[in-house]
């Protein structure tokens, strides 16, 4: 059955997936950073990450990538391992989740321009029109949220959108070859020595005392959105291209604005859920829409 579905839409079923797991990252985050360092939260959830990794490739007895690999896994690990998650984890301290999901509604914008800077995909221009369209309401949004005023809060997920687009980019092409549990894993493998270091540092500083919610959050954070949720995310990029299913993360705003209401208390305005509506409308127009791909 599952073989004769079309592969970009079960590219886009298993990037729903991925998508569903990392919209409960930023309430995560928030509820881990009230208690601990957001230093710890943003690199240690990739230390917890790089043990279950280091385990499941030893149980299934994965090959080393070749050589010219790795400078592609260096970028995914600095993009999607260290890059977003340390940065989102500081603009939590700044910003309620909620505002955050709607800046994080740029990522696949900036990742469908990643991919065609590449010059692996070249989307057609009913695809970029229905990407800007939805990625404008985003910023609109967010301009308008903040009183017009730029936060840093918002400055830190502006990083935080880039280097998870560069890092989706790779890592979605890369997983056409390793396949897509191979490509995080073997990012995390890569971060792990580097990160165990300030991690310690961090812990000695600081301490562990902290709240069930707030461990809660960080064993979601380092479980879920760091490890499981990439499983799915790049198995759907190597098999329904990166820009296509980059786009269904337009959908993570709105997943996060109803998980940060239901779990945070947070506020859901209807202008949120306008802004949300807009996104998935763009979806399904870019869904129709053409993408050369380059393997």
């Amino acid at each position: 059955m599952i073989r004769n579905i079309n592969p970009e839409t079960l590219g886009l079923g298993c990037g729903f997936l991925g998508v569903l797991g990392f919209s409960l990252t930023l309430p995560a985050t928030r509820a881990a950073v009230a208690d601990f360092d957001p230093t710890f939260v943003g690199l240690g959830r990739a230390v917890v990450a790089g043990v279950l990794a280091m385990i499941v490739l030893w149980v299934t007895r994965q090959p080393l990538p070749l050589s010219k690999h790795w400078g592609s896994l260096l970028i995914i690990t600095v993009g999607v391992v260290l890059g977003f998650p340390l940065l989102s984890a500081w603009a939590m301290q700044k910003l309620p989740a909620t505002d955050g999901a709607v800046i994080i509604g740029l990522v696949p914008l900036v990742t469908a321009i990643a991919a065609t800077l590449k010059g692996r995909e070249r989307p057609s221009r009913k695809f970029w029109f229905a990407s800007i369209f939805g990625s404008t309401t985003v910023v609109l949004f967010a301009f308008t949220s903040s009183g017009g005023q730029i936060q840093g809060g918002d400055l830190l997920l502006l990083g935080a959108v880039g280097a998870a687009a560069i890092g989706y980019a790779e890592g979605g092409y890369l997983a056409q070859i390793l396949g897509g549990w191979q490509v995080i894993c073997w990012a995390l493998v890569i971060a792990f020595p580097i990160l165990l270091i300030p991690v310690t540092y961090t812990v000695f500083q600081h301490g562990l005392v902290a709240s069930p919610t707030a461990w809660l959050g960080f064993s979601y954070v380092s479980i879920f959105s760091q490890f499981l949720a990439f499983f799915a995310w790049y198995h759907g990029m190597s098999i329904g291209g990166v820009a296509r299913v980059s786009q269904i993360q337009l959908l993570q705003p709105f997943l996060t604005i109803i998980f940060s209401g239901l779990l945070l208390g947070e506020q859901i305005t209807p202008l949120m859920l306008l802004v949300s509506g807009i996104v998935i409308a763009s979806i399904a127009v870019g869904k129709q829409a053409l993408i050369e791909r380059k393997i």
